[in-house]
């Protein structure tokens, strides 16, 4: 039924402006045809200056545009760049990526410890000409209760370095989402 459209967006270049193997991976799973280039676009917004939704849009555009001022000049330029960011939400904070194993520590024991849900926020921005689509997705998560040496263990496997919130619900250690929970609602 989308065949039609999926061959006629494959004529074009699309730009996944994204160095994320997860985003590339979810991408690649529509059989959509695109090219990835990272941006290098200074991830400095203050998140306690936006609301939560706001922030990650407003990452994804900076994203998109950084992408889309390196690629202006060349000769085949691009017909739809995307830009996305995700943060994670929880207890009125945002959380970003780990910097750091104790970050990453910090913030799986913040995000497991007290059974409340957390709010995955994924704001993605795709230009076509001249023209900027943007929208925010928001899951809930809830989180397995684990024990210290659990995060431990985890937070070694490098899992969650570059994952916002330190975790990824399609990751290999799943076990840190509360799948039976998942599953029920």
């Amino acid at each position: 039924m989308l065949e039609p459209l999926l061959n006629q967006l494959n004529e074009m270049r699309i730009i996944l402006a994204s160095s994320s193997k997860q985003r590339a991976t979810l991408l690649r799973s529509t059989k959509l045809k695109f090219e990835i280039f990272p941006s290098s676009f200074e991830e400095n917004l203050d998140p306690k200056e936006l609301p939560f939704s706001d922030f990650v849009e407003k990452t994804a555009i900076g994203k998109l545009n950084d992408v889309f001022e390196q690629l202006k000049n060349d000769q085949r330029k691009p017909d739809i760049i995307i830009g996305v960011d995700t943060m994670v939400a929880y207890n009125g904070r945002m959380y970003g990526k780990p910097k750091t194993k104790e970050d990453a520590i910090k913030t799986i024991t913040d995000l497991t410890q007290s059974g409340i849900p957390n709010q995955v926020y994924t704001g993605v921005a795709i230009r076509y000409k001249d023209y900027i689509h943007k929208f925010t997705e928001v899951t809930t998560v809830y989180m397995e209760k684990l024990e210290r040496e659990e995060i431990l263990a985890y937070v070694e496997t490098g899992e969650p370095m570059g994952k916002a919130g330190g975790y990824g619900i399609q990751g290999d250690r799943q076990y840190v989402c509360d799948q039976d929970r998942r599953r029920r609602e």
